[in-house]
């Protein structure tokens, strides 16, 4: 069983920035994740197929699946800064530098199986298990050491379990140190320092009764630049350092063996994969190679750690989100992303040889003769039609010719479907392909109607492929009233399709062509206005007569008369009220206000009495588009009233 840890204080104190992970994590999409405030520790257990991960904040250890859903969780694990598995998986240790224990754990049920107390105020921090032991380090910026925990021990025979001070001689550690395994070799523990003072490190043999020193180095950042991160290499004797500097020892002596490119952090799996935090991103290398053999993204706010599962099938790693830090699984990590790109042209004529570009690469060479899958997507396949496949160059390159038939919006996508070294990928790219502007009227534009007529209106439709079909919309003027499809259907045999619309109110007709394969769309316009509905009753007079040949109301001198107004009723609508006076033969105008309509469209108007005989007078109601207080109807005049004041 493979355990590592990472400083947390360093793992918070370095953000990096990316988008959130582009992994897909298997299993239900409905179970919660597990997320941590402050990371403490993280470790797979393979025996049960669980990832714990400590929260020191709250002093809580989760456990979760391989998909990173939460399962369950415990409390009461005071500053729990670290955590390790037992090499059988059934027992989970946790250092709890707030209540200074080392916590055992039943990891298939997190029951609190036994507390261990450190006799000191400087730990415990970090904890690995090695040789049947749990180790852990404690200490301060002057002085660190290693402790063990020995499960073995019975707790009633008097015996501590707990045992301080096993630094081997010859070992300077300053601060908690970092601790790591390897379980190729069980018995060895890498001991790394936390401190900004030197960088010492160590390898110690634990797997006797006593430690023993195999490799010790302390400087001055000559061979390290510090150290945040540390971890045993399998299968060489060597020490990953700050996830890119590898450090081999013999002799009892470290020096440089090589590098990954730079990195901040790292996890080695029981295979040799080097899982590394770099930037904004965790990249998955071979054994002593450069070239990535996975890369995901990481999120904006960081990866503050990461674990293999110990079967390498997967990454566990600890990514920055809004609520903290979250569990997602990196899945597939020995499979390599190639790239793939497709460039069409933005545009091209319907009927004529258009080439599509691109190129495949990979950080994990390709075999010979990959051969891409083509798929063309139009109006007349929406689900895609297959192309001959294309055959990728030595280069990478690939060409791609076509003559598309159809116009509109034309995607080419080529895929690429994968083999045992490297993840399927596909890559797309849209081409505007000409179509012929086909004839589309409409009739009656800026036609005036009385209120309430039914009026057709007629689309025409001239040579389209094989989309004969036309919808008609009104919109009537106002926002209360929604555009509406009053027509959809085929042409006629003369290309016509008519559409009834009642005319209340000024309307906007619309008629829609969609287009097809040949023909793009068209949309046609016409905008027919419609009078208002407008009378005017006239009371308070004692006859009606004519004056030559025209009728008029007739008042005695001092009586007012009493002019109601009836006007298709709007919110917020007034009528305009003209009144002239005729005078040596001409008309001429007296007044003109407005009065509101009430929502009956009522308006009763009083005209004062001229208190002599003889005067002739006429009145009318008017709306006036606009002023009248809305713009829905188009002007309309009321028909003349005429007055005449008598004895």
């Amino acid at each position: 069983m493979r355990t590592r840890s990472i400083s947390t204080a360093t793992a918070l104190a370095v953000l990096f920035s990316s988008a959130v992970l582009s992994v897909a994590a298997a299993g239900s999409a409905s179970a919660a994740s597990a997320v941590v405030t402050s990371p403490g520790g993280i470790v797979a257990d393979g025996a049960l197929k669980r990832v714990f991960v400590g929260d020191s904040s709250t002093g809580k250890i989760l456990a979760a699946d391989y998909s990173g859903g939460l399962v369950d969780s415990v409390s009461g694990i005071s500053g729990v800064s670290d955590l390790a598995v037992s090499d059988d998986g059934a027992t989970l240790y946790a250092a709890a530098g707030g209540s200074h224990e080392i916590v055992a754990l039943d990891a298939a049920t997190l029951d609190i199986k036994a507390r261990y107390a450190v006799a000191t105020d400087t730990g415990p921090r970090h904890v690995a298990f090695a040789g049947g032991k749990a180790w852990f380090s404690y200490g301060d910026q002057w002085s660190g050491n290693l402790g063990s925990v020995d499960p073995a021990v019975d707790p009633v025979s008097g015996t501590d379990a707990v045992a301080l001070g096993q630094l081997p001689a010859g070992a300077m550690i300053h601060d908690p140190a970092l601790l790591d395994t390897d379980p190729s070799v069980p018995g060895l523990l890498a001991v790394g320092e936390t401190g900004l003072s030197t960088d010492s490190m160590a390898v110690v043999d634990v797997s006797g009764t006593t430690a023993q020193l195999l490799a010790h180095y302390s400087g001055d950042y000559t061979l390290n630049s510090g150290i945040g991160d540390i971890d045993l290499v399998p299968g060489a004797p060597q020490v990953l350092i700050n996830g890119a500097q590898r450090d081999a020892y013999a002799d009892g002596k470290f020096s440089a063996a090589g590098a990954y490119p730079s990195g901040q952090k790292a996890d080695i799996a029981a295979n040799g994969l080097v899982a590394q935090v770099t930037g904004a991103k965790v990249a998955v290398y071979r054994p002593d190679t450069t070239q990535p053999l996975r890369t995901y993204a990481t999120s904006t706010s960081g990866t503050a750690d990461l674990t293999w599962a110990p079967d390498s099938s997967r990454i566990f790693a600890l990514v920055g989100t809004s609520g903290g830090y979250t569990l997602k699984a990196l899945t597939d990590p020995t499979l390599n992303v190639p790239t793939l790109t497709a460039n069409a042209p933005s545009t091209a004529t319907r009927g004529k040889q258009l080439t599509v570009t691109g190129k495949l690469s990979a950080t994990v060479p390709l075999p010979s003769g990959v051969k891409l899958q083509v798929t063309r997507t139009d109006l007349e396949s929406p689900s895609g039609k297959a192309l001959p496949a294309v055959t990728v160059r030595a280069d990478g390159s690939y060409t791609v010719t076509d003559t598309p038939s159809v116009g509109g919006t034309v995607t080419y996508k080529v895929a690429y479907a994968g083999d045992a070294a490297h993840t399927a990928v596909s890559a797309s790219d849209k081409v505007a392909v000409s179509r012929a502007k086909p004839t589309l009227t409409l009739d009656k534009n800026a036609r005036v109607y009385n209120y309430g007529t039914d009026v057709a209106f007629t689309a025409h439709l001239g040579s389209t492929y094989k989309n004969r079909s036309v919808e008609i919309w009104a919109n009537p003027f106002g926002s209360d009233k929604p555009n509406k499809l009053v027509k959809t259907g085929k042409v006629n045999s003369s290309g016509n399709i008519g559409a009834w619309v009642d005319m209340t109110r000024d309307t906007e007709i619309t008629a829609v062509f969609k287009g097809d394969a040949r023909y793009a769309p068209r949309t046609v316009k016409s905008t027919a206005y419609a009078r208002v509905k407008v009378s005017t009753a006239v009371s308070k007079h004692y006859k009606t007569a004519k004056i030559g040949s025209t009728s008029y109301y007739w008042f005695h001198k001092s009586t007012d008369p009493l002019l109601t107004t009836t006007m298709t009723y709007y919110k917020g609508r007034h009528q305009r009220f003209d009144l002239q006076v005729y005078s040596g033969g001409k008309w001429y105008s007296a007044d003109s206000e407005y009065f509101t309509l009430g929502t009956s469209g009522k308006s009763a108007v009083y005209l004062e009495a001229p208190g002599r005989s003889g005067i002739k007078a006429r009145m009318r109601s008017v709306y006036v588009n606009g002023s009248s207080g809305d713009n829905v109807n188009t002007t309309t005049y009321g028909s003349w009233k005429y007055l005449y004041f008598s004895n």
